[in-house]
C-alpha cells in the first residue's frame, strides 16, 4: 500500500493560514497598520479603493527594512520579535505571529516598497499568490509602503462572500478606530476612493475619542482610573443619559490590544445597575494593563478574545472603578471616604448652647372623633375596586355558557372583551385556555409595522419636501457610510444633501413619517445599518417600517382605556405574525389554567 500522508505545498499551507488570519479587507488593514506601529511609525496613512476590495495601501514612516528583511518578511513564521519560547509569554508588540504577510500574499497581489534611513536605495518586492514575481532596488522614502490589490483574486469562493462596499467599509473603519484608540500618539488617516474619512493628529486620549466620535461626546465622558498590584484600569465611561439601545461605543483594551470580553461587559452593566433604563447600554473606553504573563492572547486567531489569569478579581476591580467614577461625578449617590469629616460634622464649642428638644401636642385632638374623612376615602376606594373588577360577573357567566360548547375559541380572541392593564406594560385578558398576557409596546409595534410595510410597498416612496431643511450632525464614519448609501436612502424618499464636512441637510423625507422627526428616523436607519451585515437595499420596506413602528408605538407606562386595549388586540390578531415584534421578541404569552391551578 502506498503512503497517503504528505506535506502540503507552501502555497496551499499559506492559503489555509490566510483563512484564519485574513477574513475580509479589514483583516488586511489591521495586520498592516499594526506592523507599521511595531516599526516605530509616527504617521500612518491608509488608502482604500472600493472598500478595500480593489486596493488597500498602507504607508508609514517607520524604520523600514533591508533588502533581505523585505524578502523574508513574506515567509511563514518569519518574525523579528521572538527568539525563545519564553518570549511568547512576555509579548509587548502586536504583529508577532509571522503569518500575516505570508497569508496576505497568498490570496492577493502585494507590492512592498521600503527603505531604511541609513540606506541610499530602497527595495521593491512584488508577490502574487505566494510567488515572488519581482524584487529590485528603487528610490523611495524611508519607511514602508504596502499595496494590496485584488483581495481573494485566486480564491473566488472567498471573494463572493464579501459583503457590499458599505458593509466592508464599516468593518474597515471599526478596525481603524480600534487601533486609533490605543495609539493616540500616532497620526493616522484613512480615505476611500480618494475621499478622506479620518485625519487624526497625534493627541491625548480624550481628544482622540472626540476626533473619532464627534465633539458632542465631550460632555458625556467621565474618567475612570485605578491601580492595583494585579491590574491598572484607566479610560472613560459615558454618563447614563447618553446610553443607547444598540452597541456602538463599547471598547475594552488589554495591554494595547482591542479585546472582546462579555464577562467584563457584565461588570460594567452591573456598575450601572439601577441608573439605566432597561435595554440601554452605556459607552465606555476602558484600558487594562496587566503583566504579560498573566494574560493569554492566543485563544483566537485574531487575538481579540483573551483569558486573564484571575478574571473574577478583575471583574470586581472594574465594578468598583466604574461605580467610583459615577459616584465621584454625582451620577449616583456615593460615600467619599477621602472627604474631610470636619466639613460635615458640626464642631461642639465650649460656648455652644444646648437646647432641650420640645414637642408640641394638641390636647384637644380626639383620634376617635368622626370627621367623615374616612368615609369619603372608603367610598373612593370602593369605587376604584368596583371599576377595576367591573364586568367580571358577566365574564363569569359568559365562561359558564361557553364551557358546554364543543368548539375551541381561537387563541387571541378575548372572552367577553375584558381587558386589564398591569403596571403600564402588559394587557391581561382571559381566553378559554387560560389568561393571556400581551406586551402592549411590542404589540403596537407589530400592528404598525405591518401597516407601514403595506403602505410603503404600495407606493413609490415619493419624498415629502420640508419647509425648513433639518440639519443632522454626523461623525466622519457615519458621513462615509451615508455617502455609500445615498441611492438606498433616496429610494426610501430621503432627499439628503451634504452640509459641510460633518453634517447633512434633510430637504425631504418619506411621507409615512408624518409629524415625526425625519432626522431621528434617518439616524436610526443609519445606525441600524452600521450594526447589520445585510445591505439596506435588500429590505428597504422592512427596515423603514420597523424604525417607523418603533418611533410611533406607545411606550410602557402609557395608560390605555378599555376601548384602546380592545382595539389594539383586534388589530394584533389580524396581523400576519402576531406572536413576535418586528425585532423578533415575543409579543404574548398564555398562562394556561393548569399553570394557574398549580398555585392553589
Amino acid at each position: 500500500m502506498t503512503d497517503i500522508i504528505r506535506l502540503l505545498p507552501d502555497s496551499v499551507a499559506n492559503q489555509i493560514a490566510a483563512g484564519e488570519v485574513i477574513q475580509r479587507p479589514a483583516s488586511v488593514l489591521k495586520e498592516l497598520v499594526e506592523n507599521a506601529i511595531d516599526a516605530g511609525a509616527t504617521s500612518i496613512g491608509v488608502y482604500l479603493k472600493d472598500a478595500g476590495k480593489t486596493q488597500i495601501q498602507v504607508i508609514d514612516n517607520g524604520c523600514g527594512m533591508s533588502e533581505t528583511d523585505a524578502r523574508l518578511s513574506f515567509e511563514r513564521h518569519a518574525t523579528s520579535k521572538i527568539r525563545d519560547p519564553r518570549d511568547l509569554f512576555s509579548l509587548h508588540t502586536l504583529g508577532f505571529r509571522g503569518e500575516a504577510l505570508a497569508s496576505i500574499a497568498a490570496i492577493a497581489e502585494v507590492q512592498l516598497r521600503t527603505r531604511r534611513v541609513s540606506d541610499e536605495l530602497g527595495t521593491q518586492v512584488e508577490i502574487a499568490a505566494t510567488r515572488v514575481t519581482e524584487q529590485k532596488p528603487v528610490q523611495c522614502p524611508d519607511g514602508s509602503a504596502f499595496t494590496v490589490k485584488n483581495l481573494f483574486f485566486n480564491v473566488p469562493a472567498r471573494r463572493k462572500f464579501l459583503k457590499s462596499d458599505a458593509t466592508e467599509l464599516t468593518h474597515l473603519l471599526n478596525e481603524f478606530k480600534r487601533i486609533a484608540l490605543v495609539y493616540e500618539q500616532v497620526a493616522l488617516s484613512i480615505s476611500n476612493n480618494k475621499t478622506e474619512i479620518y485625519n487624526l493628529p497625534a493627541s491625548n486620549l480624550r481628544q482622540r475619542i472626540l476626533n473619532l466620535f464627534g465633539k458632542n461626546m465631550n460632555q458625556s465622558l467621565l474618567p475612570v482610573a485605578t491601580e492595583t498590584i494585579m491590574v491598572k484600569i484607566s479610560g472613560f465611561i459615558t454618563k447614563p443619559e447618553f446610553a443607547k439601545k444598540s452597541f456602538g461605543e463599547q471598547y475594552f483594551f488589554a495591554n494595547g490590544r482591542f479585546i472582546k470580553h462579555p464577562y467584563l461587559h457584565r461588570a460594567v452593566m452591573q456598575a450601572y445597575a439601577g441608573i439605566l433604563p432597561p435595554d440601554y447600554i452605556p459607552g465606555y473606553f476602558i484600558y487594562f494593563e496587566v503583566p504579560p504573563e498573566s494574560i493569554d492572547i492566543n485563544i483566537h486567531p485574531t487575538k481579540t478574545e483573551v483569558k486573564f489569569e484571575d478574571e473574577q478579581a478583575i471583574f470586581q476591580f472594574l465594578v468598583s472603578t466604574v461605580k467610583q467614577s459615577l459616584g465621584k461625578f454625582n451620577v449616583t449617590p456615593a460615600i467619599d471616604f477621602e472627604m474631610d469629616p470636619s466639613l460635615k460634622i458640626p464642631v461642639l464649642r465650649p460656648d455652644t448652647q444646648i437646647h432641650i428638644p420640645q414637642i408640641n401636642v394638641n390636647p384637644n385632638y380626639n383620634p376617635f372623633e368622626d370627621t367623615g374623612t374616612a368615609v369619603i376615602h372608603d367610598k373612593i376606594n370602593l369605587q376604584r375596586w368596583e371599576t377595576l373588577y367591573e364586568g367580571f360577573e358577566n365574564e363569569g357567566r359568559r365562561t359558564e355558557m361557553s364551557a358546554g360548547e364543543d368548539h375551541e375559541m381561537p387563541v387571541g380572541v378575548s372572552q367577553g372583551n375584558l381587558f386589564l392593564q398591569l403596571k403600564g406594560k402588559y394587557i391581561l385578558t382571559p381566553v378559554k385556555s387560560g389568561l393571556m398576557l400581551i406586551d402592549q409596546k411590542r404589540a403596537h409595534e407589530r400592528v404598525l409595522f405591518e401597516q407601514y410595510k403595506m403602505r410603503i410597498s404600495n407606493t413609490k416612496n415619493m419624498s415629502q419636501q420640508s419647509l425648513f431643511p433639518e440639519q443632522v450632525e454626523l461623525s466622519p464614519d457615519e458621513m462615509a457610510l451615508w455617502s455609500e448609501l445615498k441611492e438606498d436612502f433616496a429610494s426610501l424618499g430621503f432627499d439628503v444633501k451634504p452640509s459641510g464636512a460633518s453634517a447633512v441637510s434633510l430637504y425631504g423625507h418619506p411621507g409615512e413619517i408624518g409629524n415625526r422627526h425625519p432626522g431621528v428616523i434617518f439616524r436610526k436607519l443609519l445606525d441600524e445599518y452600521r450594526h447589520s451585515e445585510n445591505n439596506l437595499s435588500e429590505s428597504r420596506c422592512e427596515r423603514l417600517a420597523a424604525v417607523l413602528a418603533q418611533e410611533s408605538a406607545i411606550s410602557y407606562n402609557d395608560q390605555l382605556t378599555h376601548e384602546e386595549m380592545n382595539h389594539l388586540a383586534e388589530k394584533l390578531f389580524v396581523c400576519a405574525a402576531p406572536n413576535y415584534s418586528p425585532s423578533g421578541k415575543p409579543v404574548m404569552h398564555i398562562l394556561s389554567m393548569e399553570e394557574i391551578e398549580r398555585f392553589f
